[in-house]
C-alpha cells in the first residue's frame, strides 16, 4: 500500500466527520515530541487533539505546549486545536483515558499513547474505513514493535499477542465478540472508534482496562474489525504502563505457577460488570448475545469456586471442558491446565 506524504488541511464539509485524538500522558517528556509531531504531521490532520496529563511530575505538559506552538509556527493556517487537561493527582490509565475520550468532540476518536510514532497515513486510512462502513464501531490495527530508541525488534503486535490468522478471519466475519469473550485482542493505541461508543461505555467499570471494555461494548452493539497492516511503531521500554506481553512458552509456564485467586476474582468481576451493563446498552444486544454473556458469567463463577485441593478440581474442570466452555470463553487446554495446576 502506497504511503501518502506531506500534510494537507482538511476542507470543511458536512460529509467529512471531525476527528479527535485522545492522547494520554504521564511523565512522558522523553518521547512526547516525536509522538505529537507524528500526530500533527498526518496527511489528513485531526481537527482536535485532547491531551490528558495524569499528574506528571516532569515537564510533559510544558513540552506538549512547546511542541504544538512550534508546529503551529511552521504550519500557519492549519486548523488543529489542542486541549490540555491536567490532573492534580493521577487517575490511573483507564480513567485518564475515559476522561480524555469524554472530552473529545469529534465524531471519530483515535486513541494515542505518549511514546509511539504514527506513519502519516494512519488517520486517513482509519477514517476512510469508517466512512465506508456505517455499522463499524471500533477499528484496530497491527503495530510494529520497536525498542526504546525506535529500532524495529522484528516483531509485530498481533504476532506477539498470539492473534492467529484464524482469529483475524473470524473477526472479519463479524465474530469479534466471540474472540473477546475468550481474551482481549484490541490494543487501545491501535484503535479508532466512534464517539457514540464512548457515551455507551461510560462509566468504565473498575474491573476492566479501557481498551478491553470499549472493544467488548462495541462488539456487543455493532461491528469491530481489524486492519492487519502495522499503522504505528509501538515502543517497548521500561516505563510502559501497559505494553505487549509475550505469549511464548516461558510466559505460559509462568502462568501455570502463578496463584489463581486474584486472577479468577478479576475475571469474575469483569463478567459480572459486563452482564450488568449489557442489558442497558443501546442498541440492545441480541438475545443470543445476552445469552452468551450470561454463559460467560456462569463459566467464570464455576472457575472462581474451584476447590483449593487440586485433585478435587478434576471433575468440575472436565465437566467444563466437555461442555465446551473452556474453548468458548478462554484459551482451551491452556486454561484447563491453569485451573488444574495453579496454586490458590
Amino acid at each position: 500500500m502506497a504511503r501518502p506524504t506531506g500534510s494537507a488541511s482538511r476542507a470543511p464539509a458536512a460529509s467529512v466527520p471531525r476527528v479527535s485524538v485522545a492522547l494520554c500522558t504521564y511523565n512522558g517528556s522523553e518521547f512526547i515530541e516525536e509522538q505529537l509531531r507524528s500526530i500533527l504531521d498526518q496527511s489528513a490532520p485531526a481537527d482536535e487533539i485532547v491531551v490528558s496529563d495524569d499528574g506528571s511530575t516532569d515537564d510533559t505538559p510544558a513540552e506538549v505546549e512547546r511542541v504544538f506552538a512550534a508546529w503551529q509556527g511552521e504550519h500557519p493556517g492549519q486548523a488543529v486545536t489542542l486541549r490540555m487537561i491536567r490532573n492534580p493527582a493521577p487517575l490511573g490509565v483507564t480513567w485518564n483515558f475515559e476522561q480524555a475520550l469524554a472530552a473529545c468532540t469529534g465524531e471519530l476518536i483515535a486513541l494515542s499513547d505518549q511514546d509511539d510514532v504514527w506513519p502519516p497515513e494512519r488517520l486517513a486510512l482509519l477514517a476512510a474505513e469508517f466512512a465506508s462502513r456505517p455499522p463499524l464501531q471500533l477499528l484496530h490495527t497491527d503495530a510494529r514493535l520497536v525498542d526504546e530508541a525506535g529500532r524495529p525488534t522484528g516483531r509485530t503486535l498481533l504476532a506477539t499477542l498470539g492473534v492467529s490468522a484464524a482469529d483475524q478471519a473470524a473477526e472479519h466475519r463479524g465474530h469479534a465478540l466471540d474472540l473477546l469473550l475468550c481474551r482481549n485482542i484490541v490494543t487501545g493505541a491501535t484503535a479508532m472508534l466512534r464517539r457514540d461508543l464512548v457515551q455507551q461505555a461510560r462509566p468504565f467499570p473498575a474491573a476492566w482496562v479501557h481498551d478491553e471494555w470499549l472493544a467488548i461494548v462495541a462488539a456487543a452493539t455493532g461491528e469491530v474489525d481489524l486492519l492487519e497492516i502495522p499503522l504505528l511503531d509501538y515502543r517497548q521500554h521500561a516505563g510502559n504502563q501497559i505494553g505487549a506481553s509475550s505469549l511464548d512458552a516461558a510466559g505460559k509456564l509462568g502462568r501455570l505457577r502463578a496463584p489463581r485467586t486474584a486472577r479468577n476474582a478479576r475475571l469474575l468481576a469483569r463478567a459480572q460488570a459486563l452482564q450488568e451493563r449489557a442489558a442497558l446498552l443501546q442498541p440492545a444486544p441480541s438475545a443470543a448475545t445476552l445469552a452468551l454473556i450470561d454463559a460467560k458469567l456462569a463459566h467464570e463463577r464455576r472457575r472462581s469456586t474451584l476447590p483449593a485441593l487440586r485433585p478435587a478440581r478434576l471433575a468440575p474442570v472436565l465437566a467444563g471442558w466437555r461442555a465446551g466452555d473452556y474453548v468458548r470463553f478462554g484459551l482451551g487446554l491452556q486454561d484447563v491446565l491453569r485451573d488444574l495446576a495453579q496454586p490458590v
